[in-house]
Formats: structure tokens, sequence, C-alpha cells
């Protein structure tokens, strides 16, 4: 087992913060005296039947906690789906079917395995202890909260200022969290940074129980795809892991270079070392972003498919991409120019039908949506002139070849 120090430091990489340091150091200190590893806790609600890239900001920290020799909890939280979690919510969220639940459940299961080792993690659903509590227990778990702590929270803060519904079971959701952590006596629990009243009330409902308070890592929201929201299905801005090879390499290349550096430091198993040496050649023009991003997106591709697949869909990309070879089904648009030869990329790409209005262009544009023959460009002042053709692409999988006609 790796010593306190060196652990700390692969634990706290990329990190938004440990609540706290110093007892994380003291329990791993304690676990290599006793050779007994910590009870590593990060719960998941099966709201939607696909993990994407997003969610596995956790599950990476949680293989490197399994790497160190810990025990990880991989709680499936099929109870607290049935309340809905409130967090960053502006009204009451409609909680799931018990049958949506059970199936997005065991989709998880199978998913969360392309990433962790299934030999030293454990499988828990919260539905197993939370089911069996009577009324009474409920109340009495209740008891050991209070509204106005309850409203601390931001978004119950908020939603309550401007009058908006808070139902009361919404209260009970971070209660239900916490009391997993007593359950499953966890050492440490995972989140996100939206998580954290609700992981700091595991540490409160701890201590209330007579166990040792669990110790709290934030890890960050990961951007999607455009580089600004939050990785989301409904936002279009995600790589699913079970997306295709082919989707899952390409998607990754369409992200900025700047972008690139974040997906790197929260998912790759690549050393803060190794990265940074990267970044310096591609800074000193030794090495160029895209081969660098290509390494990135090979490595995603095979972490949830395999390496011989990786370099397949590899090949896929620069066939289409580098040597401007496309699919037969690419539509071929003629557009005219204005009275001056020339016109908009964005009245392009609206002429073309990828888009939907000169505006939506711009926007696509802007987010760093659109390639000219396969390269990237932010310019929303860039035009065409009558006799150029061009491939253009918008968003993930949207192509033409665009001529421009007198």
């Amino acid at each position: 087992m790796k010593s306190v120090e060196e652990q700390m430091a692969i634990i706290r990489r990329g990190s938004s913060n440990i609540i706290s340091e110093d007892e994380l150091a003291k329990k791993l200190a304690k676990s290599i005296e006793s050779g007994k590893p910590l009870r590593i806790k990060a719960g998941f609600d099966p709201t939607a039947p696909d993990l994407h890239l997003g969610h596995t900001v956790l599950i990476q920290k949680l293989r490197q906690f399994q790497e160190l020799g810990h025990h990880i909890l991989f709680l499936i939280g099929d109870f607290t789906s049935l309340i809905g979690d409130p967090t960053g919510k502006n009204e009451t969220r409609k909680p799931l079917s018990k049958e949506q639940i059970a199936i997005n459940s065991e989709t998880y299961k199978e998913q969360v395995f392309r990433i962790l080792d299934p030999d030293t993690t454990e499988v828990v659903y919260n539905s197993d202890w939370m089911g069996k509590m009577s009324a009474v227990d409920i109340i009495q778990l209740a008891a050991q909260h209070t509204v106005a702590r309850m409203l601390e929270r931001d978004d119950f803060s908020k939603r309550y200022k401007e009058n908006r519904s808070i139902a009361i079971h919404e209260f009970l959701y971070p209660l239900i969290q916490g009391y997993d952590s007593v359950a499953l006596e966890s050492d440490v629990e995972l989140g996100g940074t939206d998580q954290t009243f609700n992981l700091l009330v595991g540490r409160e409902l701890q201590k209330n129980n007579n166990q040792e308070p669990q110790c709290v890592l934030t890890m960050p929201i990961l951007e999607g795809l455009d580089g600004v929201q939050k990785m989301s299905k409904s936002l279009d801005n995600y790589i699913g892991i079970r997306d295709p090879a082919s989707e899952i390499f390409g998607k990754t290349m369409s992200i900025s270079d700047d972008l690139m550096w974040r997906y790197y430091e929260l998912l790759s198993d690549l050393s803060l070392e190794e990265i940074a040496t990267m970044q310096k050649e591609v800074a000193s023009g030794n090495q160029h972003p895209m081969e660098v991003k290509k390494q990135l997106a090979g490595e995603l591709t095979a972490r949830f498919h395999d390496n011989e697949t990786a370099v397949q869909a590899r090949g896929e990309f620069e066939a289409l991409f580098k040597r401007k070879e496309t699919p037969d089904e690419i539509a071929e648009v003629e557009i005219p120019a204005g009275e001056d030869g020339t016109i908009g990329l964005a009245a392009a790409m609206r002429g073309a039908g990828l888009v939907n209005s000169n505006g939506d262009g711009m926007r696509m544009i802007r987010q760093n949506a659109v390639s000219i023959d396969g390269e990237k460009t932010t310019d929303t002042r860039k035009t065409l002139k009558t006799g150029d053709r061009v491939l253009l692409k918008v968003g993930k999988r949207k192509f033409s070849y665009v001529t421009i006609v007198a």
C-alpha cells in the first residue's frame, strides 16, 4: 500500500474540495497501520438508462481509490429516485416509477464495470435499508435536522425567496442520502460540487449515530462538448459510455483545444507530469494539439470498448477528416453567393440545412461546433466565396458538401 503522502497526491488530483484533508490523512494512516481498507462511497440515482463522461469523473476517482487498495461502495439510489433529487432544481422534480428505476439500475451495473473492478466493488441499493424503515423511523430521522438548516441549501433558499413550491418530501432527500452513509459506515463519500450540502448531512448524521464522520471529497462538474454548460443528455452535449466507438472518438475530437486539457486532468489515466509535458510540447509547437487530442480520444474509446476498436475508430476519423474521405450519403448542395460574390458561413450553413437560422449558425460557430474541411473555426465573420467547395460539419454528425455559385 502506498504511503499517506502518495495516496493524498493521487486523491487530490482533479478534486474540488476535501473535507478535511487532515481527517482523511489520519484515516489513511490508520488504514495502512491496520491493513483494513477504507470504505469509499458514491451514490448514483438511476434517473436515466445511460451514463456519460460527466458521471465517470466520479467513477474514475473511485477507481483511483480502488487501485490504492480501498473498498468501493457503488450505491444505486433506487429509493432516493422515488423522491427525486431536488439539487439545482427550480421546481419540484417528478419521481420515477419503480419499473423504470429497476430497468435503469441494471444498465448502471453493466456500465460501471467498464471502469471499476467488479471483484473489489460492492454494489448496494439504498432500498435495502430504507425500504425496511417504519414511519416512526422516518420521523426520528427527520428529527435530526431542522427546517432552518435545510433552507441554507442554495436551491431551497432561492425557491423559498421566490415563493416557489418546495414539497415536504424534498427535505427527506438529503436526510436519506446522509443516512446511507450511516447504514454503510462509509469513511469517505464522493460527489459533485453541487452535492456538497447532502454530503455534509451524512457527516452530521454519522456523528449523531456515534460513528466517526466520513470525509467528503467533491469533484468538479464536467463541461459538455460545447465547453460551457454541464455535460447533459438533455443539452445534447454529452459523450455516452455506451456510444459506438466512432461516436466516442469523433465527439472527443470535437472539443476545443482548451477543454481538452480539462478532460485529460479529470478523465485520463496519464499522470499530471505526463500531461504537463504534453502541454509544454504543444505550447512550444513541437506537438500538434490535434495529435494530442487523438491520444485522448483513443484512450477514452479503448476504455469503453477495447484497444483494437479504438485504433479502428481513429483510422475512420482520419479517413473522414484528415484525408477528406467521406461517407457516400453526405449531401452535395449549391448555394448562391451574394452580389459581392461571398456568403457568410452561418448563412451557408442555413442554406445547406445544417442549422435552422443564421442566429443558430452563429451560436454553433461561437461554441466551436463548426468545421470547414476538418478544421474548427470560431470566426463568426468567416465568409465563403464563389467557386468554393467545402465540407461543412456542424455539431457531432451533420455534414454537407457546399459549393458556392454565382
